[in-house]
């Protein structure tokens, strides 16, 4: 019973390095795309 009260935890603790690691990469993503994407949405904004 020790070991399923355990295996529980370490569940959750895979899940929250896995959201932290998803978090990070779109940080990492919207940070290198986020000036491209910026100047796309300012050449629209400028058309309309």
């Amino acid at each position: 019973m020790l070991f399923a009260v355990r295996e529980k935890g370490q569940g959750l603790v895979e899940y929250a390095l896995i959201l932290v690691l998803v978090a990070v990469v779109v940080i990492a993503a919207l940070t290198i795309l986020g000036p491209k994407i910026g100047s796309i949405f300012s050449s629209v904004n400028n058309s309309l």
